[in-house]
């Protein structure tokens, strides 16, 4: 469940830090009763870029199975490539 927390609270800057890192997710913090900023650490934020750009590669590699409908083997994939650049 996500932590909503009033803006007032980032006066206790250690406090929200070590929630950032215990919890391993973004505290949303409110002003006036309406969604202002989104903190979180370091590390979930580097997750969350990570996982935002495999989603975006996988997206773009199924976009290109619907035009060209080409697959091709791992393997073999794999083994011309170390041909090419390590041969």
């Amino acid at each position: 469940m996500p932590q909503i927390r009033p803006i007032t609270d980032l006066r206790n800057t250690n406090e929200i830090s070590e929630i950032c890192h215990a919890r391993q997710e973004p505290i949303f913090i409110t002003k006036n009763g309406y969604g202002d900023l989104v903190v979180m650490s370091i590390e979930t934020y580097e997750k969350m870029i990570e996982t935002a750009e495999t989603d975006s590669v996988i997206t773009e590699a199924e976009a290109e199975f619907e035009h060209n409908g080409q697959l091709f083997d791992a393997r073999e994939t794999l083994a011309a490539l170390r041909r090419k650049h390590f041969d």
